[in-house]
């Protein structure tokens, strides 16, 4: 390939980090799973949560959430150091108290609902 060039760029600095992660403590994520959602998306609540700040935190509070019984996809909107707008979505009604200790769980702050 003429005028192109390859370099391995990683995803953060030695020296920096985020809230969710340090440099030593950086490990590779699981790829998500396609699943075809649109026949089990039968309901959604949306949340608010405070303190993620990047990917590792939004895989960190979907794999939480993802955990709940019903609970078929999530869906992280990430505002870095905001309130971010978390929408579950289930085969049931989900509940704000389990999604408030899940979040919990995970590290970070639910913010209430949206």
């Amino acid at each position: 390939m003429s005028g192109t060039s390859s370099h391995n760029l990683p995803l953060i600095q030695a020296s920096s980090g985020c809230a969710c992660c340090s440099p030593q403590g950086n490990r590779a994520v699981e790829p998500a799973v396609a699943v075809d959602t649109a026949d089990i998306r039968h309901r959604s609540a949306q949340f608010k949560v405070t303190g993620m700040t990047c990917g590792h935190c939004v895989a960190g509070v979907s794999e939480k959430l993802g955990r709940l019984e019903g609970v078929t996809d999530v869906e992280v909107g990430l505002i870095p150091d905001g309130v971010s707008t978390v929408t579950v979505y289930g085969t049931e009604n989900i509940s704000p108290d389990a999604v408030r200790a899940a979040v919990s769980e995970a590290g970070y702050e639910f913010a209430g609902t949206v």
